[in-house]
């Protein structure tokens, strides 16, 4: 009895960030420091600026381009490496939208109708874009172009991945093994970080409320009255409680993440301090890690020549990637064209 070997896939890292502006706190616990950490655990992970998810809602076109800029110099500034991953604009990369009509065809209206973030976002609109409808789908061809093994993702993203392992199997088991099914790397904190102002909603550029949140930009002044406003409560101790006392089990959180400690370890350091003086040693170590950031943001948005050269290396390194899976999908779904065999 003949049994076929199933193909052994290099491991592959990828993920994408939308560039919506400043990163704040939140962002970066949750994503981009995980992503530099995983530099090493993969030869060139690709991080891709999904520019094309940034339009499933109404948008301004300088404010996009700026945008795009300014992501790309986040990444840097926070320690994404353009020698050690792959650092690239996902609209220059057109293969992303054709494997996606490709996957798209594939589903049905009523799956991608049960995905919770589409139920979340079109509550609020009167009328409801195609592409906030279908762009799990180009999250899916997003990671499945690269034949990605590996998603770092927050719990929060956990069904837009099982989309495309859902994806993976169908056509696999249509057309033959062509991709890994994609393997969530969870980072717990994800999603995690909450407002400063009201600790049961999540941290959110969106939040009207500009003392809601910690940008990686913001001036240690800034910084510190943030931290000083932020919600706590009546209760002196410093502990680790997020259902009862969730203000202050949020800044034990962004602290402990901050230094890379249990929330056990920081409030063990931090016995015999109020509230008060609490605060103040988070903001310290808020700003001890972000002054270098934000220093080095500041020098790379003053330096277009060379993060433009980066993205642009990053697209000519992703290509190449890009045009090999695709050539593989189109020959096997049948548009390799006009010939019979």
């Amino acid at each position: 009895m003949c049994f076929q070997k199933k193909p052994i896939y290099t491991k592959r890292i990828f993920s994408g960030i939308q560039p919506t502006g400043s990163i704040h706190l939140g962002n970066y616990l949750g994503a981009i420091k995980e992503w530099v950490k995983l530099q090493g655990e993969a030869e060139c992970p690709l991080w891709s600026i999904v520019d094309l998810h940034a339009i499933t809602l109404p948008h301004d076109h300088e404010e996009l381009r700026k945008n795009i800029y300014q992501m790309a110099a986040t990444l840097l500034a926070c320690g994404i490496d353009p020698q050690k991953s792959i650092i690239f604009q996902q609209s220059t990369v057109s293969r992303h939208t054709e494997l996606a009509w490709t996957l798209g065809c594939m589903l049905t209206m009523k799956k991608l109708a049960l995905l919770p973030q589409f139920k979340e976002k079109s509550e609020t609109l009167k009328n409801i874009p195609v592409g906030l409808y279908i762009y799990p789908v180009l999250q899916s061809a997003d990671i499945l172009l690269y034949k990605a093994t590996d998603v770092p993702v927050g719990k929060d993203q956990l069904q837009h991945l099982h989309l495309a392992q859902h994806l993976v199997h169908f056509f696999n088991g249509k057309y033959g093994d062509t991709f890994p099914v994609p393997n969530p790397l969870i980072n717990e904190s994800s999603g995690s970080v909450k407002s400063l102002k009201d600790p049961s909603k999540k941290m959110s550029k969106s939040d009207n409320e500009k003392k809601s949140l910690i940008r990686l930009i913001d001036e240690p002044e800034i910084i510190r009255k943030t931290i000083k406003k932020a919600v706590t409560d009546f209760t002196s101790e410093i502990t680790y409680e997020p259902s009862s006392r969730p203000g202050v089990s949020n800044l034990v959180l962004i602290h402990s993440q901050m230094l890379d400690k249990s929330p056990e370890v920081i409030c063990k350091e931090a016995q015999g301090l109020n509230t008060v003086q609490y605060k103040s040693l988070v903001t310290d170590v808020i700003i001890e890690k972000l002054t270098p950031i934000r220093q080095e943001y500041i020098r790379l948005m003053s330096a277009p020549d060379y993060v433009n050269s980066v993205l642009k290396n990053g697209s000519l390194r992703a290509l190449p990637l890009a045009d090999k899976c695709w050539l593989e999908v189109r020959e096997k779904v049948g548009f390799s064209g006009g010939i019979l065999r």
